[in-house]
């Protein structure tokens, strides 16, 4: 057979392969809308994606431990879900409920309304570091005196004392690795200055 006549024959296998390659895609696709759960419906955005293979990220971590049940209703009031399970990495300064109810009374409750929704994601943005930061990367950062940015836009101060790491003047009470980087409890809502 001459190179002429394979070529045509060879460009229309490939387009051939193609076509069921797309077939077999799109009739799979409707199987799994339909496993989809009504509220994954309305939330079309990462957060709405659950499997039983992947590590659990930052959000499924914190909705699986009561003490950050306040944390959770917060990410969700300010419409930050699909934000904070993102690829990453990202390290959450995550306060505990006792933190948020260090706050002034009614603080909490006057954040989470429709109407505060920007102020909220401000200062919830405030403990969201958009890089890796292990516990030994804070110290590294501590001892050469740097801040970290923050994905509000602002920076916090990382400080190594004798009882551990504080960051933005608040301890950071335990590490947990997450599948988008890492979460470090606190035991105070670090609330920036012009808030």
């Amino acid at each position: 057979m001459k190179l002429k006549t394979l070529i045509p024959i060879l460009i229309i296998a490939i387009m051939i392969s193609c076509k069921n390659e797309k077939q077999e895609s799109t009739e799979t696709t409707p199987a799994a809308t339909e496993q989809a759960s009504p509220e994954a419906s309305e939330n079309q955005g990462q957060a709405s994606v659950t499997d039983k293979v992947s590590d659990a990220n930052a959000l499924q971590v914190a909705q699986s431990l009561p003490d950050f049940s306040t944390l959770v209703t917060a990410i969700e009031a300010a419409g930050l879900e699909n934000s904070v399970v993102n690829a990453g990495p990202l390290t959450i300064f995550a306060p505990t409920n006792e933190a948020f109810g260090k706050l002034p009374e009614g603080t909490v409750e006057t954040l989470v309304k429709p109407e505060n929704k920007e102020k909220l994601a401000f200062i919830l943005k405030n403990h969201v570091a958009p890089a890796n930061y292990p516990d030994t990367q804070l110290e590294k950062e501590a001892k050469k005196g740097r801040k970290l940015y923050m994905a509000s836009g602002e920076y916090l101060e990382v400080v190594k004392k004798d009882d551990g790491l504080y960051v933005g003047g608040t301890k950071i009470l335990k590490t947990v690795k997450v599948s988008n980087g890492w979460i470090h409890v606190i035991g105070d809502v670090i609330v920036p200055k012009d808030k």
